[in-house]
């Protein structure tokens, strides 16, 4: 009786899963983002931060105004969003592993959502980025070596866990068939991340630490040619041999979107024979119209900014290994509801009569529930960038003025004017820029 007490208890739950709101309610925002209005983006985001944000998205609050505050160059602001997301994270995650039972009975939207691996690894990027706006270089090194550890240890992130569910599923049926998307993570250093070793290093006058930095660079690439698809940024020759007296001038660029997920549903045959619905999360790319970007001084000077990493590719081959898990997961809650299912419409089918009636009624409200319930989990962040360029030029010290335009072909996207800019020896001198189109 308490199993059928239970099984009536879900299937009364099943029209609220009908019920969820369509549409995209971050349009605005994007909008605001999109033109460069990051203000207003930000403001659009605390008017409706309730109607955005679950009490269990609060990671995606925080990375989101987090990255709108950075690009609205609020770095003292972003810093504090980003390093509460970073905490977030750290404790979804550790709840997570956990396997709380609500995660197999309806979705994974029912936990607190702990973050894609590559939103915690660049909230260190940022939050790097942001210590250096405040001439703060040791903070953003400490922030710089958070992310290396952070790449180290997701190589074996998910393996036990993913070893434990494969378990289950395999105790459930040995006919379960296997993930045929899986595949082991290769992204175990980030080229964007030495670079910026590389400059904070030179900046405090270690080069010895800036070279090991780009040594590291080549190794990041030569390590994962999956995501390094592209040749090594020519301008890194030039960053650690500046002549004496001279100045080096560097700009850092970050453009696009980072994906977003969409659901994928699949049916699979389980032993039955019956079907069970499978809803995926998928990573959908949000195409950017830049193919490329010019830095141009008043003076005559101009250099291409090159990329260095692909956010976006980063953002999928890190999310090969949680996709497996998510499946795995999915595959089990569809072999549970299946199961109690088919066992009320075997009982009914027995007893006959008014009973064998109302459960053959509840093993269709039970099929309806798993189909209904069964959700992919699409929360992610919307304000990562997809693409991070870098440039160099060495100049005569002094101060100069210049224009970063960006094109889509050669149609001028947009343009970036920065004057009377002071240009000194010795020490760091980098810019960073952004075009989300």
């Amino acid at each position: 009786m308490r199993k059928l007490h239970y099984v009536l208890f879900l299937t009364l739950l099943c029209p609220l899963f009908f019920s969820c709101a369509s549409g995209n309610p971050y349009v605005k925002v994007d909008g605001y983002a999109n033109k460069g209005e990051y203000r207003e983006g930000i403001a659009a985001i605390e008017k409706n931060k309730k109607k955005l944000y679950r009490n269990k998205d609060a990671v995606l609050y925080y990375l989101d105004a987090g990255m709108l505050n950075h690009y609205a160059e609020d770095y003292r602001r972003s810093t504090a969003l980003l390093q509460e997301g970073e905490r977030a994270i750290e404790a979804a995650y550790t709840k997570s592993i956990t396997m709380e039972i609500g995660t197999y009975i309806l979705n994974d939207t029912t936990r607190e959502y702990a973050g894609e691996d590559y939103e915690d690894i660049y909230i260190n990027t940022f939050n790097a980025l942001n210590y250096y706006h405040q001439q703060d270089l040791e903070g953003a090194m400490v922030e710089i070596r958070r992310m290396n550890d952070k790449l180290r240890f997701l190589s074996t992130k998910y393996g036990m866990v993913i070893d434990n569910m494969q378990k289950k599923a395999l105790e459930e049926s040995g006919e379960i068939p296997p993930d045929p998307a899986a595949g082991k993570n290769t992204f175990t250093d980030s080229a964007l991340a030495r670079y910026l070793g590389m400059l904070f290093y030179r900046g405090n006058g270690n080069y010895d630490d800036a070279r090991i930095e780009k040594d590291y660079i080549k190794i990041a690439f030569a390590n994962a040619p999956r995501v390094y698809t592209y040749p090594e940024p020519a301008s890194l020759d030039g960053e650690l041999d500046i002549p004496p007296g001279k100045a080096r001038f560097n700009v850092i660029g970050f453009t696009g979107f980072a994906p977003v997920k969409e659901e994928e549903t699949l049916r699979v045959l389980i032993p039955g024979p019956r079907y069970i619905k499978i809803a995926l999360p998928v990573l959908v790319y949000r195409p950017s119209v830049v193919t490329r970007a010019v830095v141009r001084f008043d003076s005559g000077e101009s250099f291409d900014l090159e990329l260095l990493e692909d956010i976006e590719a980063i953002a999928r081959e890190t999310f090969q290994e949680k996709a497996h898990l998510a499946y795995l997961k999915s595959v089990l809650r569809g072999t549970l509801k299946g199961v109690t299912s088919s066992v009320l419409g075997g009982v009914g089918d027995e007893v006959g009569g008014d009973t064998g009636l109302i459960l053959g009624l509840l093993s269709i409200g039970a099929q309806v529930f798993a189909e209904a319930s069964e959700k992919a989990d699409l929360r992610i962040s919307r304000y990562f960038p997809a693409k991070a360029y870098v440039g160099g030029i060495t100049l005569n010290p002094g101060t100069y003025s210049y224009t970063i335009t960006y094109y889509s072909g050669n149609r001028v996207i947009n343009a970036v004017r920065q004057e009377n800019v002071a240009i000194r020896a010795g020490g760091l001198n980098l810019a960073e820029t952004i075009c989300l189109k």
